[in-house]
């Protein structure tokens, strides 16, 4: 049984991998359709779920892979969750930068996806290893109970718009504004430092449903059980968005709330398919990218901006052409159209690396840190 739970979590986590590269690498940032972008600002799109639900993945794993050392926080537990932590950091920094010599380090982008995991992560580890698990719901909940208040109790008119909440303030007086993302059109990164704190729920909530799915042995009421907390949490986060709105930006307490109660019911759909139905054909193109998901990101971070910064040349005019815009507007624009042509770039780009992913699995290569 714990074969099969690991594959079902596998193929969860791969088909999480397998939409955050396909969300991330359009053809078009100008022809994306709707359900393929960011919400503006609140609200929440389908992939507006693919970060948290990479987290909660996190959360489940940390639990079934901590079960080695007893769940103990010790000496040998708290190394290496430091040494994964800063591991993992790393990685996501030099991932930024790369291909270096494009960007100077005075204007360096600090945080970002692998640093806010890394963070939250670390966080998250410490907390759960240290709180006992029937305590560790009320810990997530004060946790989030808190940034609500540091958020919406700020002394400005609006504490939750793009300008002027207090994450942005904060990230901005500890980064500096070279150092922090400006794809809204000024200084202020989604990643940031502030807005990891109620990440680390995140985290928490997936390590809670990793213990219900270790140490209930009945698969029948472990499904039921997760599909009924999970609309009672997703519920929760619909209601509460009334008075602190869902925001992935912000990643605010109701957005928490949420999208672990749609992780939850997302996971155990797939438990119900795998482990209890036993439908394992389905999973196997996920568990591709589900049993290397580091690898697999990193990989499709490394190939996005090689087809910018690396493979580019001047046209007749001079005029500098980046070879991800050359394959888009010469090969797919013109064979699908505007909307199906980034569309088919981006799933083009799912697939080279998964192909590349596969090879390492045939190898028998799993990238761990």
């Amino acid at each position: 049984m714990q074969n099969q739970r690991l594959l079902s979590l596998d193929a969860f986590r791969g088909g999480t991998i397998a939409f955050m590269i396909l969300v991330n690498n359009p053809g078009s940032w100008a022809d994306i359709y709707y359900p393929l972008r960011h919400a503006e600002w609140h609200g929440c799109t389908p992939t507006d779920l693919v970060f948290p639900f990479f987290l909660f993945i996190v959360g489940v794993s940390m639990y079934l892979a901590f079960g080695k050392f007893n769940h103990e926080l010790n000496q040998k537990t708290v190394l290496k969750i430091g040494k994964r932590t800063a591991l993992i950091f790393l990685i996501g920094v030099l991932l930024n930068w790369f291909p270096f010599y494009p960007t100077h380090i005075s204007d360096l982008r600090i945080m970002g996806v692998l640093q806010r995991i890394a963070l939250a992560y670390g966080v998250g580890a410490l907390i759960c290893l240290r709180v006992p698990i029937g305590k560790l719901l009320y810990v997530g909940v004060g946790i989030l109970l808190f940034y609500w208040a540091l958020l919406g109790f700020s002394v400005v008119e609006n504490p939750f718009a793009l300008e002027t909440n207090f994450a942005r303030q904060v990230d901005l007086m500890i980064l500096g504004e070279s150092h922090v993302w400006g794809g809204f059109g000024i200084p202020f990164d989604p990643e940031g430092l502030v807005s990891t704190i109620p990440a680390i729920v995140t985290i928490i909530a997936g390590y809670f449903v990793g213990w219900r799915i270790k140490t209930l042995e009945n698969k029948n009421t472990l499904v039921k059980e997760m599909l009924f907390y999970g609309f009672i949490t997703l519920f929760i986060g619909w209601f509460w968005d009334k008075f602190f709105p869902i925001n992935k930006a912000l990643w605010t307490s109701s957005y928490v709330f949420y999208t672990a109660g749609m992780a939850t019911i997302g996971l155990g759909m797939m438990i119900e398919i795998i482990d209890i139905q036993g439908r394992k054909w389905l999973t196997k193109p996920f568990t591709i990218f589900g049993t290397n998901p580091l690898f697999a990101y990193i990989l499709s971070g490394i190939l996005a901006n090689t087809l910018y910064y690396l493979l580019q040349w001047k046209d007749d005019a001079g005029k500098t052409i980046h070879a991800n815009d050359w394959l888009y507007t010469d090969v797919f624009q013109p064979a699908f159209g505007d909307f199906n042509g980034s569309l088919m770039f981006a799933i083009s780009f799912v697939i080279v690396c998964w192909i590349i992913t596969w090879l390492l699995y045939r190898k028998g290569i799993f990238w761990r840190v």
